[in-house]
């Protein structure tokens, strides 16, 4: 079991590692753009390809996320801007999030819900 702990913990560390250096380049081909050197539609490409995917999240997954949060199914609606009854649904697996709200989702099991705030 120690093995799969510290495995996950290297994988975390060089994901987090692989984005500040994406993050670096980011910034480094945003300042070229600027001064002209980099196209517009070089630019769009590399943004797209610098943004984080959007994962499919399970109903427990929801459901982890928001208790994570420490928060009621109403609290968590609020936050995304959704119904009691969709986030209720999303749990139950009987529908599922739509494109913004599975993005915000994402987001909050990123970062936390007080990016949200």
């Amino acid at each position: 079991m120690d093995g799969v702990k510290v495995g996950a913990e290297l994988r975390a560390k060089k994901s987090a590692a692989e984005s500040g250096i994406m993050a670096s380049i980011h910034e480094t081909v945003a300042d070229l753009h600027r001064a002209g050197v980099v196209k517009v539609e070089t630019m769009r490409e590399f943004d797209e390809m610098c943004l984080a995917p959007v994962e499919e999240l399970s109903p427990a997954q929801i459901v982890s996320i928001r208790k994570k949060s420490r928060v009621s199914q109403p609290v968590l609606a609020t936050y995304l801007n959704v119904s009691k009854s969709s986030v209720s649904q999303w749990e139950r697996g009987d529908k599922k999030p739509d494109g913004a709200a599975m993005k915000l989702l994402n987001l909050v099991k990123r970062k936390g819900l007080e990016v949200l705030a």
